[in-house]
């Protein structure tokens, strides 16, 4: 059998297919942008079948670039932006409204009200969640609410529901295969994670018939066979996982302890705690990490909605960079005088702030401010922000168990700028991965090693590189006073809502 895996990275701006060879190196890729929808202020939209299209695209665009056929391909392993909702007919499989994003804060006044009844114990129990529009089980509430004749069709079982792996899933196979994995699913507000099931009492809540809810499989799993139409070969689906989920395997955080952090389009921080459910007094989640050989692997996440989107805002909102490399460039040539903070609360604020209604603000202008003292406060803002989920992890894991080096992947790590910047706000060694797509290897992995063909947890353990370390070098004196500055700027922003 040829060692060729196919991974699909399904992510919020853009999808990708990267072909990996046998030795687990990247022998082909393309990448397509997807079109962002903004019907509202705080509402993200994404086209369902536009998606779709963009990742059978690039999967032949990634098989041609390889110089492979499709039946060299051994598995494929799919990742993806984990809380977007997608409702399709079960028979046409036609999408039957646009995609909601997981930045998307229209359920905002849905969890308020939840909260105000008193459900968020009850939520956070068995999901390790909070209520918040973050996540997709509202989102599908208010689809079912608001879609015209949604909800009688989904009552009758002709509706499907997922997360964009689902839809993927569904699509390669013919219509073939409804299903989801437990990363995924425990995403949703409606899966409970010690139990490993869709919870009845939750779906009861929210009013969600079950027939529209995917079949929940393990990351390493079958996940049925691409339809030979697409590709000329039926091949085999064998790993699933939302996309951090993903990172952390890629980053082999297989020990508890392990934390990685990943630098999209927002950041995101996954902390192994094992078998070990650890329970957040610090507004973290639980979540699975993965589930692999009938054993459920846990982990604390802390979530950023903007850090990545923040540098597409300094190129196309302002202008003031033509592409996101050169961010860090112009950071550099920042005024070291200056202090200017940028609150990048663009759709509200993540943990451990989780204020929906907070918007972003600007504070420490001057009339010697410029388009370097905002890319460096951008940057700034991305290692704040981090440190605020680190902040609240060794909190909730203990000091001890927090003494390791932070694994980082995604595009903004490649910026050295940043990189440093991360370790000097953070106090903490910051280790950069060999290879930056390590989403997409992630996937890879769970589809290789099930397939018998790529090396189990421990050898991949091994195999892991590092392309460069970053070392704290900051004074502490001056770190201290930039984390009061920026802990000032955020109280600011914070909503009444969120602060009663």
């Amino acid at each position: 059998m040829s060692g060729y895996i196919l991974s699909i990275d399904q992510g919020t701006t853009s999808s990708r297919a990267i072909i990996f060879d046998g030795d687990m190196k990247m022998a082909g890729s393309a990448q397509a942008e997807i079109t962002q929808y903004y019907p509202q202020p705080g509402w993200v939209e994404h086209d369902a079948t536009e998606i779709w299209l963009s990742v059978i695209d690039t999967v032949r665009k990634a098989i041609a670039d390889a110089g492979i056929q499709a039946g060299d391909i051994a598995a494929i392993g799919i990742t993806n932006q984990r809380e977007t909702a997608v409702v399709w007919d079960r028979k046409s499989g036609t999408p039957l409204h646009r995609a909601i994003v997981w930045q998307d804060r229209r359920t905002a006044e849905m969890c308020e009200s939840l909260k105000a009844d008193g459900y968020e114990k009850l939520f956070s129990a068995k999901t390790g969640l909070l209520l918040d529009p973050y996540f997709s089980g509202t989102k599908l509430r208010w689809l079912l609410d608001n879609v015209d004749g949604l909800r009688e069709k989904a009552e009758t079982g002709d509706v499907c529901f997922g997360t964009i792996d689902s839809w993927l899933i569904y699509n390669l196979t013919g219509g073939r295969v409804h299903a989801t994995d437990a990363t995924n699913a425990s995403r949703t507000l409606l899966y409970n994670i010690d139990d490993g099931a869709w919870d009845e009492e939750l779906l009861g809540i929210l009013g969600i018939p079950p027939a529209v809810l995917p079949e929940v499989r393990e990351c390493a799993d079958d996940f049925g066979r691409v339809d030979k139409a697409l590709l000329g070969a039926e091949l085999p689906i064998l790993g699933v996982a939302g996309d951090q989920q993903a990172a952390a395997m890629g980053n082999a955080c297989f020990e508890p302890g392990m934390m990685k952090s990943t630098y999209g389009t927002g950041c995101f921080a996954l902390l192994n705690t094992g078998r070990d459910r650890v329970s957040s007094s610090n507004r973290m989640l639980t979540t699975i990490a993965y589930r692999l050989d009938g054993e459920t692997t846990y982990a604390l996440e802390g979530s950023i909605f903007i850090a990545g989107a923040a540098v597409q805002w300094l190129r196309d909102g302002l202008g003031i960079i033509g592409q996101a490399s050169e961010a860090g460039v112009l950071a550099a040539k920042a005024d070291p005088g200056q202090q200017v903070y940028i609150v990048p609360a663009f759709t509200g604020l993540g943990a451990p702030y989780w204020d929906p209604a907070a918007r972003g603000a600007i504070f420490g202008l001057t009339r010697n401010s410029g388009p370097a003292e905002f890319a460096r406060a951008v940057l700034e803002s991305v290692a704040y922000q981090t440190l605020d989920l680190l902040v609240a992890m060794k909190k909730d894991w203990g000091v001890n168990q927090l003494e390791t080096v932070l694994r980082v992947d995604g595009g903004m790590a490649a910026s050295d700028w940043t990189m440093q910047c991360l370790a000097d706000m953070t106090g903490n060694p910051v280790d950069r991965s060999a290879i930056r797509e390590t989403t997409a290897l992630g996937a890879a992995w769970l589809a290789g090693s099930k397939a018998g063909i790529w090396p189990g947890r421990r050898e991949f353990a091994q195999a892991w590189a590092c392309d460069h370390r970053f070392s704290p070098s900051m004074e502490e004196t001056e770190r201290q006073t930039k984390i009061i500055g920026w802990k000032n700027a955020v109280s600011r922003m914070i909503s009444d809502a969120s602060a009663g």
